[in-house]
């Protein structure tokens, strides 16, 4: 049976407009601290939740909105959650990172790498407690750095326990190129450790949805854990707000920050000699020009465009599904922002 491509665009677009508005409230001052969005990670996650039923359990990383909102967490409640209010999910004590549904069963964590050990847990519990259904962990590839991760896997795979493990690989540990700190190939790690491993296009949410109906079903079925790498993108970087990124969007604002400094420090007497400074603003230039030619840029790695353009030549059906998407969003922020009852 194929997939229901309708139904993924939908989750998809609510996603990406409910993140799109915690961006607003946090630019505006609302949300204190650091954003971390999964904006780019739409038809990953997507693909994987829809193949979720009741009793399946969620382990998330810091980027876990997009799964809480998507499994049916109410977006007033994660909104208000991030604005630090006493009526949020987690009662304004556990911001964007820290996020806990005992009713979806499903919890984040802002510690590289917890949701291997999370979602074991939730798969152990499966196991005596929900037969047939199963866990999921979502991390980023630089959790596979992390021992806690692979521990998790590989208790998941000598127990035999019901886990997918999804890798959103982005190709970015933070600020530096994954490739740089990591050995070998993630996919194999995951065989060296019995578990079977398949990679995806993430930003194709159907092929993500068939590669996931398939680890999903092998779970569920006794067959013990799996692995699928979905490599994707992470439109605004590590962090709402990252320099690099800014300064190619609006580099008449934002360039004087980083040149005036620069400058500055080039004819300053004293310190290092003029060609380590030479140096030292040549690889921040090339950094610049590298984030200009930067896949994030690329409206063609937007899993959202991408899911739209694929679907069935129907503009009234789709007016209609984006018009009551974006109403939904529109009224979840009006409530948001009510006042607590006194």
């Amino acid at each position: 049976m194929p997939p229901d491509l309708w139904s993924l665009y939908a989750l998809m677009l609510k996603s990406r407009l409910l993140e799109e508005a915690v961006a607003m409230f946090w630019q505006d001052g609302l949300i204190s601290g650091e954003m971390h969005l999964g904006t780019g990670e739409e038809a990953v996650i997507a693909g994987v939740v829809a193949h979720l039923r009741e009793g399946d359990a969620m382990a998330l990383d810091h980027r876990g909105t997009a799964a809480l909102v998507m499994r049916g967490v109410d977006p007033v409640l994660l909104l208000r959650e991030m604005l630090g209010r006493p009526d949020g999910l987690c009662g304004g004590k556990g911001g964007h990172m820290h996020l806990f549904s005992k009713e979806h069963l499903s919890a984040s964590s802002g510690i590289v790498g917890s949701a291997g050990p999370t979602a074991a847990g939730f798969a152990l519990a499966s196991q005596y407690l929900r037969p047939g259904t199963v866990a999921v962990a979502f991390f980023g590839e630089g959790a596979m750095n992390q021992g806690m991760l692979l521990e998790s896997m590989n208790l998941a795979s000598a127990w035999n326990l019901p886990v997918l493990f999804v890798c959103k690989d982005d190709g970015w540990a933070i600020t530096t190129a994954s490739k740089a700190l990591t050995g070998g190939d993630l996919n194999e790690r995951a065989r060296g450790l019995g578990i079977p491993a398949s990679e995806v296009d993430g930003l194709d949410v159907s092929a993500v949805w068939e590669a996931a109906g398939s680890a999903v079903e092998r779970a569920r079925s006794g067959q013990g854990p799996a692995f699928l790498r979905a490599r994707c993108v992470h439109f605004e970087g590590h962090f709402l707000g990252f320099q690099l990124i800014r300064l190619v969007r609006n580099p008449f604002k934002e360039m004087p920050k980083i040149s005036i400094p620069l400058i500055r420090s080039l004819l300053r007497r004293g310190g290092a000699g003029l060609r380590e400074r030479l140096s030292g603003m040549k690889t921040v230039l090339g950094a610049v020009q590298s984030t200009r030619r930067d896949p994030r840029r690329d409206r063609d790695n937007d899993p959202v465009r991408r899911a739209r353009m694929a679907l069935p030549s129907d503009a009234a059906r789709l007016q209609e599904l984006e018009s009551q998407v974006e109403k939904e969003i529109h009224d979840a922020l009006a409530s948001a922002l009510e006042e607590v009852p006194s």
